[in-house]
């Protein structure tokens, strides 16, 4: 794995940890930690496919698309419940 991909991977981790915080801290409102959350999986899943294409692996965007689209549900959902139609 080359520089650039490592580079990329701690820039990735940096970003997850800022969102990790905002999520931690917590927002104004629970709508703000739902938004925290996705960006935390939004940030996972571009990890996931870096990852993969720094190892030439693409067993690993099958996995981070299998993640996105739990992610998506999962946001949905939560959203629904804090909405209060569930």
């Amino acid at each position: 794995m080359t520089d650039i991909w490592v580079l990329a991977l701690g820039l990735l981790l940096l970003f997850v940890l800022g969102a990790m915080v905002r999520l931690w801290l917590g927002g104004p409102t629970a709508p703000d930690r739902v938004v925290a959350l996705d960006a935390v999986n939004t940030i996972t899943v571009c990890g996931i496919i870096v990852f993969g294409v720094a190892f030439n692996e693409t067993v690993y965007v099958d996995v981070a698309i299998v993640y996105a689209l739990l992610s998506f549900v999962g946001t949905l959902w939560l959203a629904k419940y804090i909405g209060g139609d569930l």
